[in-house]
């Protein structure tokens, strides 16, 4: 009988070996909790797509954040939905908007804790749900749209955020913002470029999370699927015009975009772990079929393994625990 000269399992016989032989880690500082807050409640409402995920009043707000930074969680992502929209999402750059008021509450709360950072769209502020304002035919206009973005990114600059995330997928977005913010002297403030965002099927739950008023898709401006080398040519883009961190969304059906734009770019790759991804391990696990903590944290690691130096995830704060543990 022959027997085996290269012994593969010696490096997996016991937890302490396969801990200290792992390739990829996971840390708590590594995620980033997506919040909604929501203008006018005075308690949190439950996400029924998203279970354990709510739309937070101000107060709670504050105390999912202050739970956060005590976990070790790296940032909050803040998204706000407002009690009025309209066709121009004036709420976006209003100072007294309820996601520049939200922003201003956390940076007082939270601001040293961890990074405090906001998403930059109208989409949540349209009475169309679009990304940008409408042309004459319907379209998104870009230019016009990026007037809007400066606004808000100004807005957001000056109510406390330190990174913002330029999620419209609009050409020429990170250049813009980039230079009124440092016109502006925002010089420090982050930018977060949603570079290779894809018009995925898996952002559903998030429509119910911001209360979309969303009709027809976003196909005119976020990525096709099926590109691969699109994705990878966006993020180059926007490193160009001075982003200081790129995103791969969604992460878990483009890890192979993921891990080619690690390779290419030199700055911060961060993916984000969106609704469709966690509602699917939330329901397989409330059916019993899968083993939830296990689940999270594989995917979490896989995401992390393709390349993602940071995660946006609605587990954050819990994943974060259970690291801790």
């Amino acid at each position: 009988m022959s027997f085996p000269e290269t012994r593969m399992r010696r490096l997996r016989q016991s937890p302490a070996v396969r801990s200290l032989v792992r390739e990829t880690s996971l840390e708590p500082r590594q995620l980033v909790l997506p919040l909604f807050v929501r203008e006018g409640l005075s308690e949190p409402v439950a996400i029924g797509s998203m279970p354990g995920v709510q739309q937070h009043s101000l107060d709670s707000l504050r105390a999912v954040a202050l739970e956060a930074a005590a976990a070790g969680v790296g940032g909050v992502m803040l998204f706000g939905v407002p009690a009025v929209r309209d066709a121009q999402g004036s709420g976006a750059d209003d100072p007294r908007g309820i996601l520049n008021v939200a922003t201003e509450a956390l940076a007082a709360e939270v601001g040293d804790a961890l990074v405090v950072q906001t998403d930059l769209c109208l989409d949540e502020f349209t009475d169309h749900g679009h990304c940008g304002v409408l042309a004459a035919d319907g379209s998104v206009d870009n230019d016009a749209t990026l007037e809007r973005y400066t606004s808000m990114a100004l807005a957001q600059a000056r109510a406390g955020s330190q990174l913002l995330g330029l999620s419209g997928m609009m050409d020429g977005q990170v250049a813009v913002i980039r230079a009124a913010l440092d016109a502006e002297g925002f010089t420090d403030t982050l930018l977060l470029a949603y570079a290779a965002k894809y018009a995925s099927a898996f952002y559903g739950p998030f429509r119910e999370a911001v209360d979309s008023q969303l009709q027809g898709d976003r196909r005119t401006y976020q990525l096709d699927p099926g590109n691969r080398r699109e994705g990878v040519r966006e993020a180059v883009v926007d490193e160009a015009e001075g982003a200081d961190i790129v995103m791969v969304k969604p992460a878990m059906a483009f890890l192979d975009v993921l891990r080619e734009v690690r390779d290419t770019v030199s700055i911060p790759v961060w993916a984000y772990q969106v609704s469709g991804e966690y509602a699917m391990v939330e329901a397989a696990a409330a059916n019993g079929w899968i083993d939830r903590r296990a689940a999270v944290l594989e995917s979490l690691v896989s995401i992390r393994r393709a390349g993602a130096d940071a995660v946006l995830t609605y587990w954050a704060t819990e994943a974060a625990g259970w690291l801790r543990d």
